[in-house]
């Protein structure tokens, strides 16, 4: 990635400047507004840390969830900002707003080394808007926030496949640079499509084919090994004429999968058994079933132990291994073995030398909801959907833009 970095910032000097920060902090809550998995958290940190210390004044801007253009209590950031003082050691002031007055008179209060981080930028229409001008009007309000001799750094690598406000229109107004965070992802996936190590595996899974789809036709072609599982998986089995009981199914991409199976099936690889249940529950009836056997009336929660043998074999004699989305509702610990078995899996690869990528969402909260070692993968990636739009070959718009 040819563009100017957080170092490059650094050796300029940062001391007594306002620094506009792009970080990821959208992390799940629970009912009672905690934090569940403050992984994006932690990796926000590096950035903020360094800047801090140069003596900068920060300001960070970031979402949670996906408010409808509006305050809304429940999306508000201050668990964010309570965590991010916690692990930077340092008081985090939290905006009453995104650009208001508030927002503007904590601004210009900061000293050197203070951390401002504004609300949900997501309160503010503008940053989602279709419209250009709209969203370079909130551009220019964040820019005001740090001064003429500002600077922009874009560290939320969750967010650069989106052209908002906060990530792409922020980047025209101010000398820009790649945060530690967004740096490090871009150079990673880089490995993942320029001459990766063979035999090369990917692992995809999740609930639906259509979310996957792109990724699919991307990588089948260029790829030794890839295994399908997680409620996706049963659109595959239907397209085999298999009966799927009341499982997750697309029908609307039956036919799609039928045409992938005919084209990929040399290296696609489907569960050959499956963890069926009577309801959608924590403690529903349960047993393993073949594939081809999934009883009238019940619904697979997960890949059986069969399949996470098969998958097994294939994944730890890989040099490459990509994962995104897990093989079941790994939430309930008694529908987790498909998950945990093949992310074991990848660990042991690891071990063995291979360049392993979890990639983001709900399988990097898999990770460490499960208690796997996160050094045991080479790489967790913080964006989902940016990962897999980086590796379907699509222009990300928050990347983009720093180049230029």
């Amino acid at each position: 990635m040819t563009v100017a970095t957080l170092s490059d910032l650094l050796s300029e000097g940062v001391e007594g400047r306002g620094v506009l920060v792009r970080s990821d902090l959208n992390v799940p809550l629970d009912d009672n507004g905690e934090i569940t998995d403050a992984g994006r958290i932690v990796a926000s940190v590096p950035t903020i840390s360094a800047l801090v210390e140069a003596g900068a004044k920060v300001v960070v801007m970031a979402h949670l969830g996906r408010p409808k253009g509006e305050p809304d209590p429940k999306y508000s950031l201050a668990p964010v900002a309570k965590k991010l003082a916690e692990l930077l050691g340092r008081n985090v002031q939290l905006a009453g707003d995104v650009v208001g007055y508030d927002a503007l008179s904590r601004s210009e209060g900061l000293t050197d080394g203070d951390v401002l981080l504004l609300e949900n930028v997501r309160f503010d229409a503008r940053e989602t808007s279709k419209d250009d001008a709209e969203r370079t009007k909130l551009a220019q309000a964040f820019v005001e926030l740090v001064g003429d001799d500002g600077a922009f750094v874009s560290d939320g690598f969750g967010v650069v496949h989106r052209a908002q406000a906060s990530v792409y229109d922020v980047a025209k107004l101010l000398p820009h640079y790649a945060g530690t965070l967004v740096a490090a992802e871009v150079d990673v996936l880089a490995k993942l499509t320029t001459d990766p190590a063979r035999p090369y595996a990917v692992v995809l899974g999740g609930s639906k084919v259509s979310d996957k789809l792109a990724v699919i036709e991307a990588l089948a072609p260029k790829v030794d090994t890839l295994v399908i599982g997680g409620g996706m998986c049963f659109t595959f089995l239907a397209a085999q004429g298999l009966s799927v009981g009341a499982s997750l199914l697309q029908e609307e991409m039956i036919d799609t999968c039928k045409d992938l199976l005919e084209r990929f099936g040399d290296v696609l690889h489907l569960p050959v058994d499956i963890v069926a249940a009577d309801a959608f529950a924590a403690d529903a009836d349960s047993k393993v079933v073949a594939s081809t056997e999934i009883p009238d009336g019940w619904l697979g929660l997960d890949i059986g132990p069969e399949s996470v043998a098969r998958f097994s074999a294939l994944l730890t004699e890989a040099k490459t291994v990509f994962w995104n989305g897990p093989m079941g509702v790994f939430e309930f610990e008694k529908f987790a073995a498909g998950t945990r078995g093949v992310a074991e899996a990848i660990v042991t690869a690891t071990g063995k030398g291979a360049f392993t990528v979890v990639g983001g969402g709900d399988s990097a909260a898999a990770v460490r909801t499960l208690g796997l070692p996160e050094d045991g993968f080479s790489h967790i990636s913080t964006g989902g959907g940016a990962s897999l739009e980086y590796l379907e070959g699509k222009e990300l718009p928050g990347i983009s833009v720093l180049e230029g």
